[in-house]
């Protein structure tokens, strides 16, 4: 039985979509343990960022990037070729630098706008709000400018 016009890309990008969050939500969760371990402390040490929140989302971001960029290299994206796989990665953390701006933007209203400066308040800020924001910034991003589909797209037959 064939299938309607469309419904192979749908898949495939609901596809994409569905690896891009998971690949995300591990990046995330680095991204949100060391953050609030540098700034909040941890049950066991005190925070050693403390009084630099933004220097701390950064930092674990790097780090959180590495992550991110693996699996989407190997899985979200991975039946995308890379015409040059050096300049695909530059592309990702330039890019990934970018739209990092949006959480920290909301981070630093928070904190030095609003004057808010507890870990509830710094993770709405950055982590759900700032995170939701650049999230959708970055799939749009990463599928557009570094994880090129060189492959042509299959073409489904019309109407049988």
């Amino acid at each position: 039985m064939p299938t309607a016009p469309g419904v192979g890309l749908t898949r495939r990008l609901l596809g994409e979509v569905l690896r891009f969050l998971a690949v995300g939500g591990l990046a995330t969760a680095v991204s949100l343990i060391g953050f609030n371990a540098l700034v909040h402390g941890t049950l066991v040490h005190a925070a050693p960022m403390h009084d630099q929140p933004l220097a701390a989302y950064v930092l674990v971001n790097v780090l959180a990037g590495a992550v991110a960029y693996v699996g989407m290299r190997l899985w979200a994206f991975g039946q995308r070729e890379t015409a040059d796989p050096m300049e695909s990665l530059v592309r990702f953390f330039v890019l990934g630098a970018a739209t990092m701006l949006i959480p920290v933007a909301c981070l630093a209203v928070s904190r030095y706008v609003l004057g808010l400066s507890g870990a509830l308040a710094d993770n709405i800020s950055a982590n759900v709000i700032g995170l939701g924001l650049s999230t959708v910034a970055r799939f749009f991003a990463f599928r557009r400018y570094v994880f090129l589909d060189v492959t042509p797209p299959v073409v489904e037959p019309r109407g049988a």
